[in-house]
């Protein structure tokens, strides 16, 4: 029978062989080895032979998977600088208030996570006191993405530090009563001391990869030299099942991002149980991210097992510590010598002989206690080689145990990641393991004692010698005292206030002109930061690609197809555009990185990110939350929106719900401009708010959500009435009444009805106006209602005031104060969007909107389907009046019938 590996085809055999005597040598070789040796020792051979050749530099695959052990050998571990016994006391007092904050906390009901931390505490105190860089430093120091469950772990730091009192820990998740701590890394509830949120998982994997890209963007554009900054973001080996999480790894290696680093706690569990029971995860991700083209530093076990794998001298021990899956690694975390021996060393003749050699105390220390993440020692030799390896991004395995020094009840146990407390008992046999100078006298009724060894003490004093030295305390979040940026030139945005004309000119490029005159601007031009996900011909913004750059740290290797064209494809490595590709995920990554520079190095950035309106809050909304939890600033453009206005696209390209989900955004504004000259005033307004000189009481700290049509039609010329500016941003205005649109009605006495449009509906609402008057003898008033969530914001805000005894009257109330008869809304959007401000509308409400799934049409077709065109408006305007008594009931049907409706 013929050996199937003898017949399987080779990219090889496609290349002629000059010398098949000698290949036919070095496989007569291999084949000997496997014979004498056996497989394992043939496997080795080849391995070690694939590393020479890429040490070599020879054009060779990669090897995706290493053996299970220590990237840097012992022999080759630098020594850590310091004083190794004060850094243990530190780390000692760190877990100890870690765990009797969130133990104390429990009490109230509140709870916490105590393992995490305890498994990571050497990864981040390593960093603290030899790595990461503060902002009292030249530069903007270091970027931390911390783990969201290890942060008792960094609060019990600054506490130590003097930064935070018992009080500030005692109100650990209870911040309602003021000096509260929030649960995890939030820069709005905490904004001197986190700098990004990272507990919502995936994000902070994603941000990390995003926020290192654009410090070399602003270092490239000649912004700000943030050359040495370092991003590192620590993360858990279950985070990593995220999709975000490892959505952006090949654009970490691609643009060779050796400004970021990766720190992996794999404690081998996840939120209910093992990451990869029957597998091993350090493995999978290993694999992964060399195939991406990361570094990849793996710091597994700790000194203890130096011995055994000198006393492996067959290769044995590392072949079963690559075939344990690591359930099973868990297990013997919590089982006792004798069962090691059998189940691990039992396995193989070769590690029974070898286990004879071992006592019980030191099979116990390694496979209990000594891992590679647990010891200063290796964590320091993995950080020490990532941030002095060029190249590429860098990411590091560490292997701990989830738990670690909590004691029996919590190391490795599958449900430690709910377990809120310790007992007082563990809490005594964890004192005693940490050496900690604490009486049992300490523990009043039972309560946990926070621990400090004083303000004056050497274990402090050495704490803040080794951040002085690093640049100041961290994490830390700095908002900078910035001069605001000068407003732009009235000219660009009064340009939009005359009017179109007879052209048609959709909204979304409208935006985009808007914005092309604004990047001209002397003063603050350069600092617009464009960004679309791979859609920038779509919207029209190909005219910027030659004036702008589209941003390639390599600049333009290659001759673009379209050179010889105005608008030719430009890449530059100080390109101001990021045209990031298929990917709204990375663009509002890009997007937070930009919108927060202003705090994380100092500069002021105005980014606007434009989007198919449907992929915006649809796909990343987790991200918005994100950017409003960071304190992000700029313009987020949802274009082509609108159920109706994309309609062959089909049903789940139709946008009828996003300004429903950025309502519920507190710092989100959220426009649906119908005119260019409202777009025109909102971004101004936002540019003043955002990055000039905010009103008293103003927040700068929002961000603008637009939405713009790709539908184009005649943009008419701004109002004169003086109130109209005040009425866009607040989000109501009179655009015209019947009289003022020129529309003629019979009788003098005629009905009247308000008609309030947002967005592309207002065209319809207007060629309605005109329908009711010329064919039903009712009059109307149109109103442009900018922002339906701006308008119950203001109205909210009024009941509130109202509660506290503060007469307050909502704006929505006081523009349709007088208004004669009753009020008909209407939106490309679901009813839920106009129908927020109907409890605070005096007149008789009704509303229309395009509600349900979109569908595949005609616009025309589409809005006769979802009863929001002007026909439809009429008809539903005749309905309200009629109820009223002021049309005839038949008037109604007639209607339907006369349009076919």
């Amino acid at each position: 029978m013929t050996d199937p590996q003898a017949i399987q085809p080779s990219a090889l055999d496609q290349l002629p062989d000059r010398d098949p005597e000698e290949t036919a040598e070095w496989q007569a070789s291999l084949d000997a080895v496997a014979k004498a040796a056996g497989p394992h020792r043939a496997a080795y051979l080849m391995r070690r032979t694939l590393e020479r050749a890429e040490g070599n530099g020879i054009a060779l695959p990669k090897l995706l998977e290493t053996d299970y052990v220590n990237t840097i050998p012992t022999s080759a571990e630098p020594s850590a600088p310091g004083d190794p016994e004060m850094e243990r006391r530190i780390t000692a007092w760190n877990r100890w208030n870690a765990a009797a904050m969130v133990t104390r906390g429990s009490k109230h009901g509140v709870g916490g996570h105590i393992a995490t931390f305890a498994s990571a505490a050497w990864l981040y105190e390593t960093g603290f006191n030899h790595f990461f860089k503060g902002k009292e430093a030249d530069g903007s120091g270091d970027q931390l993405y911390i783990q969201g469950h290890a942060s008792p772990g960094i609060y019990a730091r600054a506490f130590l530090d003097g930064r935070l009192t018992e009080q500030h820990l005692d109100n650990f998740r209870q911040e309602a009563g003021g000096n509260g701590l929030p649960s995890y890394p939030h820069p709005r509830r905490l904004p001197w001391l986190w700098e990004f949120p990272t507990v919502s998982m995936g994000l902070g994997p994603l941000s990390a990869i995003y926020q290192a890209r654009f410090n070399r963007y602003l270092t490239n554009r000649g912004i700000k030299d943030v050359s040495a900054s370092h991003v590192w973001a620590f993360l858990g080996d279950g985070e990593m099942d995220e999709p975000e999480s490892t959505a952006a790894l090949a654009l970490a290696s691609r643009e060779g991002l050796d400004n970021l680093t990766f720190v992996i706690n794999c404690n081998l569990q996840r939120l209910d149980g093992p990451v990869r029971a029957n597998f091993k995860i350090v493995q999978e991700l290993e694999a992964q991210f060399r195939g991406a083209g990361w570094n990849v530093i793996k710091s597994l076990w700790g000194s203890a097992w130096d011995e055994l794998f000198q006393l492996d001298t067959t290769g044995a021990l590392v072949r079963r510590l690559r075939e344990v899956p690591d359930a099973q690694v868990q297990t013997y975390q919590t089982r006792g010598a004798a069962y090691i021996r059998e189940d691990f060393f039992g396995k193989d003749p070769a590690l029974a002989e070898l286990a004879k050699l071992l006592s019980d105390d030191k099979i116990l220390e390694c496979f209990h206690l000594s891992r590679g993440g647990h010891e200063a020692r290796k964590v320091f030799a993995a950080y020490k080689a990532a941030v002095e390896f060029k190249g590429a991004p860098t990411v590091i395995l560490a292997q701990t145990v989830k738990g670690h020094t909590l004691g029996e009840g919590f190391a490795s146990k599958n449900a430690n990641h709910q377990m809120k407390k310790l007992s007082v008992d563990e809490f005594k046999t964890m004192r005693d393991l940490l050496e900690l100078p604490i009486k049992d006298a300490d523990f009043v009724d039972g309560v946990v004692p926070y621990g400090h060894p004083g303000a004056d003490s050497p274990e402090v004093r050495y704490l803040q010698e080794r951040r002085a030295a690093l640049g100041g305390p961290a994490p830390a979040r700095r908002t900078h005292a910035l001069a605001p940026l000068p407003a732009p030139a009235d000219k660009a945005f009064a340009s939009f206030d005359k009017g179109s004309g007879s052209q048609n000119v959709a909204t979304t490029m409208a935006f985009v002109r808007l914005v092309k005159d604004l990047v001209r601007d002397k003063e603050t031009g350069r600092r617009w930061v464009p960004i679309v996900p791979d859609e920038a011909r779509t919207f029209g913004m190909e005219s910027l690609f030659p004036s702008l750059g589209i941003y390639s740290p390599k600049g333009q290797t290659y001759e673009p197809v379209d050179r010889d064209q105005l608008m030719y494809y430009k890449e530059a490595k100080n390109g101001q555009i990021l045209n990031e590709g298929i990917t709204e995920a990375g663009s509002m990554a890009d997007f937070i990185a930009a919108s927060t520079a202003y705090a994380t190095h100092g500069e002021a950035m105005i980014p606007f990110y434009i989007f198919y309106s449907m992929f915006g809050w649809q796909r990343t909304a987790d991200q918005m939350w994100q950017l409003g939890d960071q304190l992000g600033r700029g313009f987020l453009v949802g274009a082509t929106a609108g159920r109706t206005t994309l309609t062959g696209e089909g049903l789940q390209h139709a946008d009828g719900h996003s300004p429903v989900i950025a309502a519920t955004n507190p710092a989100a504004l959220s426009y649906d401009p119908a005119f260019a000259y409202e777009i025109a005033a909102i971004v101004k307004d936002g540019l003043r708010r955002m990055y000039g000189e905010a009103a008293p009481g103003e927040d700068q700290n929002v961000f603008y959500y637009l939405t713009v049509y790709n539908e184009p039609m005649p943009q008419p010329a701004k109002p004169s009435d003086p109130g109209v500016d005040q009425g866009i941003l607040k989000g109501l205005y009179r655009f015209n009444t019947a009289e003022s649109a020129g529309v003629q009605v019979a009788a003098a006495n005629a009905p009247r009805i308000q008609l309030l449009g947002s967005g592309t509906a207002i065209h319809w609402v207007l060629k309605a106006q005109r329908m009711l008057a010329e064919e039903w003898g009712v009059a109307s008033d149109v109103w442009s209602a900018t922002s339906w969530t701006e308008l119950r914001r203001d109205a909210l805000e009024a009941d509130a005031a109202l509660l506290r005894g503060e007469e307050r009257l909502p704006y929505v109330r006081q523009a349709l104060q007088g208004a004669e008869g009753p009020v008909l809304a209407v939106s490309d959007y679901m009813r839920q969007v106009p129908d927020q401000i109907a409890q605070w509308v005096e007149q008789d409400w009704s509303s229309l909107g395009a509600d349900g799934f979109g569908l595949s049409d005609t616009r025309e077709a589409a809005r006769r389907h979802f009863g929001v065109d002007a026909e439809s408006v009429v008809v539903a305007a005749l309905a309200q009046l009629a109820r009223r008594g002021e049309v005839k009931a038949t008037a109604v049907k007639e209607a339907r019938e006369r349009y076919g409706l």
